[in-house]
């Protein structure tokens, strides 16, 4: 899809070179796409771009996976077989070509409505990092949506959510939800129907299938509408916010262009689930967000399991444009009602008298320096040179340098005006 634009810039440098490089992929090894935005692009290496494209486009069309799909059910499980190296399901007439590589066989139906557990999850940190909920995370979410009375979910970027919730439908005929997944990871089109998943760039809001993938999206919100339907999102967390924001909030603007009355002021109800520490650069896009206490963990996660404790927990959070007390959760996980705050919090976020707020950000008790005006972490002190709270172990000289863009003191990099406009 479409590129996004970028500034290099150098220490003290007010201007920088703007240039486009690859929306999705922040490893030039996954796509080398770059181009100065003044630069003067050859015929040639126009072609060899078009080439290169051509070279990396799927095996198949998302009808023809369909078609595919349809004819793979067909054959007995001792015939059904999934090759693991291609991330393909095979046809018999295809296992010759495939004979040296390493597949599955006896593929059960089961296995068929839970794709990502059959597929492997795409775990580069620098293009897709597909970490896929757990299921007690995927549970709790699921009941939570249904408690709040919502019958449609936009899944953006969360398979294992759409997979729960479409095995459900095919086997409970009084389950009422539906959902749409939108996601960049094209092998799921083997398993879903073109009114099921969409194939889509969550970074710069491109639908792959061209207008009728965008109709089909357009189509899911307008139900009812546009009642009862919230966007569930849990993007790669090295993604740039500001391009997610910007694609999130195109999503709403199609939402508000349903017929129901009220909804042009309105947000679309949403969970964007990403680590606490982005909390700032969340509301910068959207104030109107509050961050849950719940930890969300996964099942492909070296660290974002359940049940650690201390600085070992998931960071990984509920960021919300609903109300706080209408998001119930599991007091049999440890967290509890603050009656003064009105929302679930985690066991160990107390309360501050002071800041009158539960202020814990990561699960443990924090407390309160009189100095900064704030809680801090239970690891932090307060530097008299330093004028603030941090590490007991830290380096307190202080540099004349400011911000790395602009040189000017105040703000980091991240939030520097100059950038504003890039």
């Amino acid at each position: 899809g479409p590129a996004l634009l970028f500034v290099k810039t150098s220490q003290g440098q007010e201007e920088g070179r703007r240039f486009y490089a690859c929306s999705a992929c922040r490893d030039r090894k996954d796509c080398n796409f770059f181009q100065w935005e003044d630069e003067k692009v050859s015929e040639t290496r126009l072609a060899a771009r078009e080439e290169y494209n051509r070279n990396h486009q799927p095996s198949f069309t998302h009808r023809q996976n369909m078609d595919r799909y349809k004819n793979f059910v067909m054959l007995p499980s001792s015939k059904r077989r999934f090759c693991q190296e291609c991330q393909q399901l095979l046809l018999p007439a295809e296992w010759e070509k495939h004979s040296d590589h390493q597949f599955l066989c006896g593929i059960t139906t089961a296995q068929l409505k839970s794709p990502s557990q059959l597929l492997y999850p795409l775990e580069n940190k620098k293009t897709n990092a597909q970490y896929l909920f757990a299921d007690r995370s995927c549970q709790f979410l699921l009941n939570l949506l249904i408690d709040l009375g919502f019958r449609r979910v936009l899944c953006v970027g969360t398979p294992r959510l759409h997979e729960m919730i479409q095995s459900k439908a095919s086997q409970e005929e009084e389950f009422s939800v539906r959902s749409l997944l939108l996601d960049i990871d094209f092998r799921y089109s083997q398993f879903y129907t073109e009114d099921e998943f969409c194939h889509y760039n969550m970074f710069n809001h491109h639908f792959f299938g061209g207008e009728a993938a965008h109709e089909t999206c357009r189509k899911f919100l307008y139900e009812e509408s546009g009642q009862r339907v919230i966007m569930i999102t849990d993007p790669p967390f090295g993604g740039l916010v500001e391009a997610l924001a910007s694609s999130f909030k195109k999503l709403m603007a199609m939402w508000r262009g349903t017929e129901e009355e009220g909804h042009d002021n309105k947000e679309m109800p949403m969970f964007w689930i990403f680590p606490y520490f982005f909390e700032s650069r969340i509301l910068d896009f959207f104030p109107s967000f509050r961050m849950m206490d719940y930890q969300v963990d996964y099942d492909n996660h070296a660290l974002y399991k359940h049940g650690k404790t201390g600085r070992r927990q998931s960071p990984v959070r509920i960021f919300t444009n609903l109300t706080p007390s209408m998001i119930v959760l599991p007091e049999e996980e440890g967290y509890r009602l603050c009656t003064v705050c009105q929302r679930y919090v985690s066991s160990g976020n107390q309360h501050c008298e002071i800041c009158n707020s539960c202020t814990s950000k990561d699960g443990r008790r924090w407390k309160h320096c009189v100095l900064c005006k704030k809680c801090v972490k239970p690891s932090w002190f307060h530097c008299n040179n330093c004028n603030c709270c941090t590490l007991q172990k830290h380096s307190c000289e202080k540099t004349e340098a400011g911000c790395f863009v602009c040189g000017k003191a105040g703000h980091k990099r991240s939030a520097c005006p100059s950038l504003s406009n890039t």
